[in-house]
C-alpha cells in the first residue's frame, strides 16, 4: 500500500512538471477550481478563474487582414519565426522583429512588460554581414535605448543556453534569437525546447532568421520579410511630398499559420503612433528600374534585351602599321 501510495505521488508530481512546461493548468489545481466554482456563486466564480493561469495575450499587429489570419494577433508566451530570403534582406527583418517589440511597449503601457528590457541575441556571422543595432537609430524607429540590451555570443550552443536563460527568468519583455540560415545545430529538437520555455514563462520568443530557408519548427506563425520601397511623406492636406521618403515599409508573407495558403501583405511602419498600416498597390512606389507593373507600352528600352550576354561576333584584326 505503501508503494502505491509513493507511485502515485510521483506520477502525479510528473503530471504537475509537465503542465508546468506545456504551460497548461495544473490539474490538481484545476479540479479544486472546478469544484470551487460548482459550488460559489458566479461573482466569486469570476475572480477565482482570474488568479488562475492563464495565457498572457495577444499582440495584434493593427491590420484586420493579418490579425484575422493571425487569429487575434501574435501569442506572447510562444515561438514566432521571422525569416529573411538573403542577408541583403537583414535589415527589413530586422527592422520588422524591432517594431514588434516596440508595438508591444506601447500596448502594455503600464505593466511588467512596459518597463522590461529586450533583450536581442545577435548572431556573430550576421552582424558581420548586417552590423550591430544602432542606439540612435533603435530610438528613432520607436524603442527606448535604455530598454534594449544585446548580448554577442560566438557559438551557437551558447547563444541557445543564453536564450532558455533569459526565458526562464521572465525578466524581459521580449527576447530576440538571431541565427543565420540553417545551422544544423539548430532543428527541431532546439526549437521545440525554446517554445516550451516560451510557454512555461508566458514571454514571446521571436526567432529571426537571416538569410535562411524553409525548414520544420515549432515556430505558431512564420514571416518572410522582403524590404518595400517607402511611400512619399504625407502632408498634412491630404496630399504627398513629391521625391520625399515616408514611413519604412515592408513586403510580409504569412508562411506558417492555419491558413491553407500564404499571406502576402505590404505595411509600413509608423514610429511616433507605434503602428502599422497597409500600403495599397496604388500606393506603393516600384524600386529603380522596376517595370513589372507597367503595361507593354510603359516599358523602358531595357525592357527587351534578353537575360544572358549574346555571343560575341567575328573578331576583326587590323594592321598595327601606321
Amino acid at each position: 500500500m505503501a508503494e502505491a501510495a509513493v507511485a502515485r505521488e510521483t506520477l502525479f508530481a510528473l503530471r504537475e512538471t509537465i503542465a508546468r512546461l506545456e504551460g497548461r493548468p495544473i490539474p490538481a489545481l484545476a479540479a479544486a477550481a472546478h469544484e470551487t466554482l460548482a459550488d460559489k456563486p458566479a461573482r466569486q466564480a469570476v475572480g477565482i478563474a482570474k488568479s488562475l493561469p492563464e495565457q498572457t495575450g495577444f499582440l495584434p499587429i493593427g491590420v484586420g487582414e493579418l490579425d484575422t489570419a493571425l487569429q487575434g494577433g501574435l501569442p506572447l508566451d510562444a515561438l514566432t519565426e521571422i525569416r529573411s530570403l538573403g542577408l541583403r534582406d537583414a535589415g527589413a527583418a530586422s527592422g520588422f522583429a524591432l517594431a514588434l517589440a516596440a508595438r508591444l511597449h506601447a500596448q502594455a503601457s503600464d505593466t511588467v512588460a512596459a518597463k522590461s528590457p529586450v533583450l536581442w541575441i545577435g548572431d556573430t556571422v550576421a552582424t558581420m554581414e548586417a552590423g550591430l543595432p544602432y542606439a540612435i537609430g533603435i530610438s528613432d524607429f520607436g524603442l527606448e535605448p535604455q530598454a534594449f540590451l544585446q548580448a554577442s555570443p560566438r557559438k551557437l550552443d551558447d547563444a541557445l543556453w543564453v536564450a532558455e536563460a533569459a526565458l526562464g527568468s521572465a525578466a524581459f519583455a521580449v527576447v530576440i534569437l538571431e541565427v543565420r540560415g540553417n545551422p544544423a545545430r539548430f532543428g527541431l529538437t532546439e526549437s521545440r525546447r525554446l517554445a516550451l520555455r516560451a510557454k512555461a514563462a508566458g514571454r514571446p520568443l521571436f526567432l529571426l532568421r537571416q538569410g535562411g530557408e524553409e525548414e520544420a519548427s515549432s515556430a505558431l506563425f512564420r514571416f518572410s520579410v522582403e524590404p518595400a520601397p517607402a511611400p512619399a511623406r504625407p502632408l498634412p492636406d491630404g496630399s504627398v511630398l513629391g521625391g520625399s521618403i515616408g514611413h519604412p515599409a515592408f513586403r510580409l508573407t504569412l508562411e506558417k499559420s492555419r491558413n491553407p495558403a500564404p499571406l502576402s501583405i505590404t505595411l509600413e511602419w509608423n514610429a511616433h503612433d507605434r503602428r502599422f498600416a497597409p500600403v495599397l498597390d496604388t500606393q506603393r512606389p516600384a524600386f529603380p528600374g522596376a517595370h513589372a507593373a507597367h503595361s507593354g507600352a510603359d516599358l523602358p528600352a531595357s525592357a527587351d534585351r534578353p537575360h544572358h550576354a549574346q555571343a560575341l561576333g567575328s573578331v576583326l584584326a587590323f594592321d598595327r602599321q601606321a
